[in-house]
């Protein structure tokens, strides 16, 4: 034994008299000394007759590790495929138990093959359901939080205030630097796009009007939605994400605590109460970065220029600007933390949770716009 500790593995097929095909391994199978090829095994199956079984000879076995068992799984794989049964009588105590543990995954089998791709059709009815699976979660989604406010209604949601004025600065104070960069240049490209068109007709003045309507009714909210999916949105999918790897959603519920209220319900309110005050700063950004284009490169009077944005701009443009923030701020919250309850256990999952989290909320945040603008042009707003 201690000399076939020391050689390599070896193998040797031979065929008994009542037709069992014998294989004797010899030597130390480890990953570390390499283990031999299923080259013998394959062509001894190959030959004729078929063998009546498969059997093992370990007398000379030495050490061995992962190296033998895969090696042991390859030739019960061949085995199968021609219907011979194998018999690991002979084989070590330990192996067997592998071997066991080893076909109660359903998984590992099909992993080694890879998937035939379905047809078109197929993938599309697939397609379908998941998006029909979708709808229902983000729908059962929203019954819950629907029925968390009505909780916090009755003062029975629990939440720490201090996480959720954390979660205000984080949503509020936290993004003004995006938001600024984004609105202004927003608006210094529309008022420049209006310019260069205008200009043709002696109608420059007509860019404070182009920029002031566009960025209060539709940009202004519009685009700071899209930069909070993008921020904040995402990082809620993250961050509950993140607390279902670690388990720390398991132990709120097993402690008695609403994962939905303690989690879900002070990110909803804070980006709620944010948005809007978000939408306003965005609009006052954008109207300043039209005025650079419209004082700087068309010459226009300041006072002239901020006049004619004041009497094109009506109140029922602001006030429906900030409605529509709130409703995104709603739909990029709800995104956010349901994909990230959704998450699965790794930290890929994590990942794919929060791109889910934005690609949904971004969705989400057109579909409503295009509602908003045809229920504003019905109501003559």
């Amino acid at each position: 034994m201690a000399e076939a500790a020391r050689k390599r593995g070896d193998i040797a097929v031979s065929r008994s008299g009542d037709g069992t095909l014998v294989v004797r391994l010899a030597g130390a199978w480890t990953l570390d000394t390499g283990v031999p090829p299923i080259t013998d095994v394959e062509q001894a199956f190959a030959g004729s007759p078929k063998p009546t079984k498969v059997a093992f000879d370990l007398a000379d076995l030495g050490p061995w590790d992962s190296g033998l068992m895969s090696f042991v799984i390859r030739v019960g794989e061949l085995a199968a495929e021609r219907k011979v049964p194998l018999d690991e009588a002979t084989l070590p105590e330990g192996l067997r138990r592998l071997l066991a543990l080893a076909a109660r995954v359903p998984g590992q089998k099909d992993a080694r093959h890879a998937k035939r791709p379905d047809s078109w059709l197929a993938r599309v009815g697939v397609a379908t359901l998941d998006a029909w699976d979708d709808a229902q979660a983000m729908l059962a989604f929203v019954g819950e939080v629907t029925l968390a406010f009505g909780r916090l209604a009755r003062g029975q949601a629990r939440f720490r205030a201090r996480d959720f004025w954390l979660l205000v600065q984080q949503a509020g104070a936290d993004a003004l630097p995006i938001v600024t960069l984004i609105s202004f240049l927003v608006g210094t490209i529309f008022a420049f796009v209006g310019a260069v068109q205008l200009e043709r007709f002696g109608a420059t003045i007509y860019v404070a009007d182009l920029v002031g309507i566009a960025v209060v009714r539709e940009m202004g909210a519009v685009m700071t939605a899209i930069v909070m999916a993008g921020r904040t949105g995402a990082a809620y999918a993250a961050q509950l994400g993140t607390m279902k790897v670690t388990q720390e959603i398991d132990a709120l519920t097993t402690m008695g605590f609403s994962a939905l209220d303690f989690l879900v319900l002070p990110r909803l309110l804070a980006l709620c109460m944010m948005m809007p005050l978000l939408c306003l700063y965005s609009d006052a950004l954008g109207i300043l970065g039209g005025s650079l284009i419209g004082i700087g490169m068309l010459h226009l009077p300041p006072i002239t220029y901020f006049n004619q944005t004041f009497n094109a701009v009506a109140i029922s443009d602001l006030t429906g600007g900030v409605v529509k923030a709130s409703v995104y701020g709603v739909l990029v919250a709800i995104s956010g933390c349901l994909r990230g309850l959704q998450s699965g256990s790794s930290s890929s999952a994590v990942g794919d949770a929060a791109t889910s989290a934005v690609v949904t909320g971004i969705v989400a945040i057109i579909v409503a716009c295009g509602i908003f603008a045809v229920a504003f042009y019905i109501l003559g707003i």
